[in-house]
């Protein structure tokens, strides 16, 4: 459905991951990446809950926010990093359960902007949606 714009893309994907701290403090960790999506799992942590137990919303948005990027980088040229320009989340059911996941997909891409959605679900409920804008930055390195 997307243009591919190098053969490495998928590992570039999986590298620069693995070095987000913030991902790694949450505990998550990739489950899928394909051509223009990308689904992040993380389990329930009792650390990361507001006042009433729920998941925090700074943790949906992030888990949202991060598959966004990704789906938005394994599009992008080779010398390209990702970085967000904006996003607009809505949050739908209190975020309890005990394994969340996290979906981006593109939904058009261009050569420096590209549109992404994102999902979060808690146990297979929807939770949240997220409409996301990425850019590709070069010169970063």
């Amino acid at each position: 459905m997307f243009k591919v714009r190098h053969a490495d893309w998928d590992q570039r994907v999986r590298e620069s991951f693995a070095q987000q701290v913030m991902a790694e403090s949450l505990g998550l960790r990739m489950a899928d990446c394909e051509a223009g999506r990308v689904v992040l799992e993380m389990p329930f942590n009792p650390s990361f809950v507001q006042q009433h137990g729920f998941h925090h919303a700074g943790v949906t948005t992030t888990g949202m926010d991060s598959a966004c990027g990704y789906a938005a980088m394994s599009l992008m040229d080779a010398d390209a990093e990702v970085l967000t320009v904006e996003f607009k989340s809505s949050l739908l059911a209190p975020a309890a359960g005990e394994l969340f996941r996290y979906e981006g997909r593109v939904i058009r891409a261009g050569r420096t902007l590209l549109f992404t959605e994102g999902r979060a679900e808690a146990d297979g409920k929807l939770i949240a949606t997220m409409s996301a804008t990425m850019m590709a930055v070069r010169g970063l390195a």
